[in-house]
């Protein structure tokens, strides 16, 4: 792969821009898919943090996706010669929020290719900087973080679902038993059509996991959810999650948090304990 990693490093600098309006449908259908009773937006209200994951939404025709059922590789993003692809975290500032009726531009650029070491062998992660506003006034600076994987190792632990275990000092929290409507629900919010979200032949017999994965996305989505949930008034101006292990679907999935000076240190965890996501948010 090392060999490789200079070539893949020539996808650093490349850059892509979309400008899309900010409707309201699309927030009244999350708020629905999230079980949120809010009432029904409306021009020049704000988007929630991580709900502009709404809009910029990729377009590809179908065949110009690949067999996970992402776009193909070697567009935008990097043509990485390993197979599973996931959304590793993400840190994100708000500078302010969007609003309903609000015309956003979109600028993504590859920021860093890197190479490392796994226990299940070779990993390469991807970052991808995203700004969303005006040029040189971005309301919300994303900088996401993909890796990819080799195939997957029978008994691997990824497979196994193995992991560290969650933090158990919760101040407040929230158990939820994610099901194929919910990810069904959030895949066609986000156009997202990653094959390991809803096609559990695909998940088990080709990337070798024991079930449907719950969208990293959705994880974080939950989590700031949850910090709404608790203070309602809060304005979160930083955020940064990190997924840890998947949740597959079928287990309750609780999602917890203590406040910490000046936010809030969250997290997602199974009902073994173990933990999926942690995460970070400072409010004001």
């Amino acid at each position: 792969m090392s060999a490789e990693l200079a070539a893949l490093r020539d996808w650093i600098g490349r850059r892509t821009e979309q400008v899309d309006s900010v409707t309201a449908a699309p927030i009244g259908l999350l708020a629905d898919t999230l079980d949120r009773d809010d009432p029904p937006p409306a021009p020049g209200d704000p988007v929630p943090p991580l709900w502009h994951w709404l809009y910029h939404l990729p377009r590809h025709r179908a065949a110009d996706l690949g067999p996970d059922g992402h776009a193909a590789r070697g567009a935008f993003l990097p043509p990485v010669p390993l197979p599973r692809r996931m959304w590793a975290g993400s840190r994100f500032d708000f500078h302010r929020p969007l609003r309903i009726g609000e015309e956003v531009r979109k600028a993504s650029i590859i920021a860093d290719v890197r190479e490392k070491a796994g226990r299940s062998g070779p990993l390469v992660f991807v970052t991808v900087r995203h700004e969303l506003g005006p040029a040189g006034d971005p309301a919300i600076v994303e900088e996401q973080d993909l890796v990819y994987r080799a195939a997957s190792v029978p008994g691997g632990s990824l497979a196994a679902g193995s992991g560290p275990a969650a933090p158990t000092d919760a101040e407040f929290s929230r158990t939820i038993r994610p099901d194929e409507v919910l990810l069904f629900r959030y895949s066609a919010l986000t156009f997202n059509g990653h094959r390991i979200h809803y096609d559990w032949r695909y998940v088990t017999e080709v990337e070798g996991y024991p079930g449907l994965i719950v969208h990293g996305p959705l994880l974080a989505t939950l989590l700031l959810d949850l910090l709404r949930r608790e203070r309602p008034g809060g304005v979160v101006t930083r955020f940064a999650f990190r997924a840890v292990s998947p949740h597959f679907l079928g287990a309750d999935l609780t999602v917890a948090g203590r406040w910490t000076d000046g936010g809030a240190a969250l997290w997602a965890s199974a009902a073994d304990g173990r933990l999926a996501m942690d995460a970070e948010a400072t409010l004001r």
